[in-house]
């Protein structure tokens, strides 16, 4: 049963992102298909989420529009403006709309619609998929504290949520929006370093990645800091001492550091 007072949640593009939230709201978060609906240009895609998900597709922009309650943009940054003249006069007052564009700004967003449209500025990321999504957003000034807690529990709803100020959001997409892709290339990386010792493919990508995965979990459920995690694994004169000097006499910190930045910048 949906745990909140929402009734339809729409989505106007239905891309990666925008599938991995739908499935993880399904899958984890309580909701039915039967709340949820989606817009995308090609048949190819309004037939697969169709089938996948068992929510309603079509190509009605403005429908989607007029009937949600949350309403998330999930189209590239550069198609929000033809998108917003289409759909501005169907979104209703109490309509809360959601952005999950890099870099479209909540003052850009009222420009678009009006200063009193409530708009919600959010960086999830593709874990929504498997209900462990990191949504970190900024509502504008129209939400009420009613609007936030429910926003904040949909979110939760896939995964976890935070709210910052809006001056945070550019650092986000770095951190946050697109490091699992650091992720998924470093257990890549590990599983083929297996594989040249000599470990089966399918095991060493088993293996890296539940280390990955276990290692995350320690420092979420112990609190303690990475270093000192990192610490009681290291002993000295041993293996893992030299894998970390290898590493760090690589660059592999200000690797890490540089993409950041490069993420940011762009």
């Amino acid at each position: 049963m949906c745990r909140l007072a929402i009734r339809k949640i729409g989505f106007i593009g239905c891309g990666q992102m925008a599938q991995s939230i739908i499935n993880g709201m399904i899958t984890y978060g309580g909701y039915s298909p039967e709340q949820i609906q989606a817009t995308a240009v090609s048949e190819e895609t309004i037939n697969y989420v169709t089938d996948k998900f068992g929510i309603h597709m079509g190509q009605d922009n403005k429908k989607v529009a007029a009937e949600s309650d949350i309403l998330y943009l999930a189209v590239k940054p550069y198609l929000y403006q033809d998108v917003i003249e289409e759909v501005r006069s169907q979104v209703r007052e109490e309509t809360i709309i959601v952005t999950i564009a890099v870099g479209v700004t909540l003052r850009e967003m009222a420009s678009l619609f009006s200063q009193n449209t409530k708009v919600v500025r959010t960086m999830p990321n593709t874990p929504a998929f498997v209900g462990e999504g990191m949504t970190v957003y900024s509502p504008n000034s129209n939400l009420t504290e009613k609007d936030i807690e429910d926003v904040q529990q949909l979110f939760s709803s896939y995964g976890k949520a935070e709210m910052v100020k809006e001056s945070l959001m550019d650092s986000v997409p770095g951190v946050s929006g697109s490091s699992p892709a650091y992720v998924y290339l470093f257990i890549e990386a590990m599983a083929d370093g297996a594989v040249k010792q000599g470990i089966p493919r399918e095991l060493a990508y088993e293996l890296a990645t539940q280390a990955v995965y276990g290692a995350a979990k320690m420092v979420k459920e112990t609190g303690l800091h990475p270093g000192e995690l990192k610490d009681q694994v290291t002993t000295p004169g041993g293996a893992t001492i030299r894998a970390l000097s290898s590493l760090e006499e690589d660059g592999f910190r200000g690797a890490v550091i540089r993409a950041m930045d490069h993420c940011f910048k762009k």
